[in-house]
């Protein structure tokens, strides 16, 4: 009888939108926040899960404004590349793997901010592109370990780190996301750098993760291991912070406004605004009861003598 093994699977989405970490830079001598810090707190997150436990994977995946990118693992890692056994003979006792990981890290990032140009007018992340690119990389892991064990549990993860305000436009495919990792029991933790965002929180509560927009942006790798880097199981053990207020409203497919009513279609479910007699989404034409008219009375005629 084959032995039953824990894997964990932690995929961290780090938005390195250039637009947000560009207004960062400081216009005095205050503590500079860069993406660098960022991506070292993300190192140290990664590094510690890893070394919690041999069966322990990771995964980091980079959101950009029209693109995503795999940080690690890489193209060149799975390849075999000759950077990898650079980086594990460095002979300084620090785990070999851990070393393999923040080279690629640091050196995929910096193919991406340097080759990756923004076009257009659109400034925002796509990040509900990410989600679903993390969402099939765990479904893609979960297959093929289906394939080596043929007993095992694997415990999936995704960790949002999100700078950039959201977008309206990704409501819909943003839901989608949400909802499938509901279904393979995926938890999403959402860690907030500027301002609430409001599908994280539906995503967080949804699938039981954690939402917190931390108060200092210099503490971040103190915010990762406190209170992201926990199972859930361990969780409920610790003291953290207290749930934040979920905000529902759904986004309008019109305007892509976030809307507390609305008309909804009874075939598609899609919300608008502004009632519309026909359904923009199905094109489903409704009918429309109008009032009855009411014919008015004749008047009888007064008999005269």
């Amino acid at each position: 009888m084959a032995s039953e093994d824990e894997i964990s699977l932690l995929v961290i989405v780090v938005d390195v939108n250039p637009i947000w970490w560009g207004q960062q830079l400081p216009l005095s001598s205050c503590v500079q926040f860069t993406l660098s810090k960022c991506l070292d707190a993300v190192m140290v997150m990664g590094n510690s899960h890893m070394a919690m436990s041999r069966t322990n994977k990771l995964a980091v995946i980079a959101s950009h404004c029209q693109d995503s990118h795999f940080l690690y693992p890489s193209k060149s890692w799975k390849a075999g590349d000759d950077g990898a056994d650079d980086a594990s003979s460095s002979g300084d006792g620090k785990y070999e793997l851990l070393s393999v990981a923040n080279n690629l890290i640091a050196e995929e990032i910096r193919n991406v901010m340097s080759k990756t140009e923004v076009r257009g007018n659109s400034t925002d992340t796509l990040l509900a592109g990410t989600l679903a690119k993390a969402l099939c990389c765990i479904l893609s892991m979960k297959k093929e370990l289906q394939i080596i064990l043929h007993l095992f549990y694997l415990c999936c993860t995704e960790q949002v780190i999100k700078a950039a305000e959201d977008c309206a436009l990704q409501y819909m495919n943003f839901m989608n996301v949400i909802f499938a990792a509901q279904k393979q029991n995926i938890l999403i933790d959402a860690c907030v750098l500027d301002s609430n965002s409001g599908l994280l929180q539906q995503a967080c509560d949804i699938t039981g993760g954690l939402y917190l927009k931390i108060p200092q942006q210099v503490a971040l790798a103190q915010y990762l291991l406190w209170v992201f880097l926990p199972d859930s199981e361990q969780r409920s053990q610790l003291v953290l912070p207290p749930p934040a207020h979920v905000d529902y409203r759904a986004a309008c497919f019109c305007h892509r406004n976030l809307i507390e009513i609305g008309y909804v279609c009874s075939v598609c479910l899609s919300i608008f605004c502004n009632f519309s007699p026909i359904c923009t989404t199905c094109e489903t034409a409704f009918k429309i009861q109008l009032p009855q008219m009411v014919k008015p009375k004749k008047k009888k005629l007064k008999q005269t003598t």
